[in-house]
């Protein structure tokens, strides 16, 4: 249910006083507006759907206003001013209404959710092809050229030690667990 108040400012047409007094009296606006704002509001209202009363509500104004205009010139009253003040819906549309917006946050942030899954799997999938495709590589490396090992394992060690000389700790490690087995490498190359 829809409740709407409209304010209407009106004035007799001059010209046509005596025949307005002789046809509808001297309470003419009592007799005629209030059946014609009612008339023409159901009517026009009755184009519209609930929201689009609230977003198009300036074109619902000017539609009853050129249907009051027209419809008060047959009977020669001038309308001034035709406006629509109040627009109110009932309490239970209202819920309703309420539900619907929850209920589509709801559907969005769900396929949110589902898209961002999507990209992580994805995600996922591109950082272990490229993971595998590394490992590939430094196979290669590696059966191609022994000293790969060698120099992944002295840049291993220079990070260490770069991470301990510039901590505030003191650390004391044997060399072995450097990855830096000097001692081993040199019997190696015996």
């Amino acid at each position: 249910m829809v409740n709407i108040t409209c304010r209407v400012l009106s004035r007799p047409s001059v010209r046509d006083l005596p025949q307005i007094y002789r046809d509808l009296g001297q309470d003419y606006d009592e007799r005629v507006l209030p059946s014609i704002v009612n008339e023409v509001l159901k009517s026009v209202v009755a184009q519209f759907n609930a929201s689009q009363l609230i977003t198009q509500r300036e074109n619902v104004s000017r539609l009853v206003r050129e249907q009051l205009t027209e419809r008060g010139m047959r009977f020669h009253i001038v309308l001034d001013d035709v406006s629509i003040t109040h627009v109110a819906f009932s309490p239970e549309f209202t819920h309703a209404v309420e539900a619907k917006q929850v209920a589509q946050q709801t559907a969005l942030r769900a396929a949110f959710l589902v898209d961002q899954a999507v990209q992580e799997k994805q995600s996922i999938i591109v950082r272990a092809q490229g993971e595998a495709k590394s490992a590939e590589l430094i196979g290669d490396a590696m059966r191609a050229n022994k000293g790969f090992l060698e120099l992944r394992r002295l840049e291993a060690a220079r990070e260490i030690a770069t991470v301990l000389s510039t901590s505030g700790n003191n650390v004391m490690l044997d060399s072995a667990s450097l990855l830096l087995n000097v001692a081993e490498a040199k019997e190696k190359s015996k």
